[in-house]
């Protein structure tokens, strides 16, 4: 299976597949409206306003099962995440990442990189942990997305070649992402 063999919905219902973006570098990203990653709408902006021409997309992926941090529907969030961010990169229809409702886009993008264990080093990424810990436990278990704001680095032959945790340096997800430009 490639990824160019999935199909994803955007907010208005049409059916897109991932053959679009074939030949492009891509950053697939479950996101949320009301997360304390949220700032990160902005940082996924400015990649894509730097490197788009460049042949890179982000793709972003609401998801609400996280504390509930994105209870809009699907339209709601495109016009939110486009007022108050600035987004103008692709924004999907909501989604499940984990459990037996998983989208399969996801399902195939996390059994392709391993996740590396959460860093707790810094106040944030302390905090996230305990947060997954106390909430979501079965998350912090093989391969399951964690939290809002993970992110797979696809390469332009369609190889998922890295995963990033919410609270990794946008600074190293630049760095991989001009490795493949």
């Amino acid at each position: 299976m490639s990824i160019y063999n999935y199909l994803v919905a955007k907010p208005n219902g049409e059916i897109l597949s991932m053959q679009t973006y074939k030949d492009q570098v891509m950053l697939i990203c479950n996101t949320a409206s009301q997360c304390q990653f949220t700032y990160q709408y902005e940082d996924l902006q400015k990649l894509y306003e730097k490197y788009n021409k460049d042949g890179f997309v982000v793709l972003s992926f609401p998801c609400d099962q996280f504390g509930n941090q994105n209870p809009e529907d699907g339209l709601q969030t495109v016009a939110q995440c486009k007022g108050q961010f600035g987004v103008t990169y692709p924004i999907f229809d909501k989604i499940h990442v984990n459990g037996e409702s998983t989208h399969p886009l996801f399902n195939y993008l996390k059994h392709e990189v391993e996740p590396a264990e959460i860093k707790r080093d810094t106040m944030q990424s302390k905090l996230l942990y305990s947060t997954i810990e106390e909430h979501y436990p079965d998350y912090l278990i093989g391969n399951n997305i964690r939290w809002n704001f993970t992110k797979f680095l696809v390469d332009r032959k369609g190889k998922v070649v890295a995963r990033f945790e919410p609270d990794d340096s946008i600074l190293d997800i630049e760095q991989a992402i001009q490795g493949l430009l």
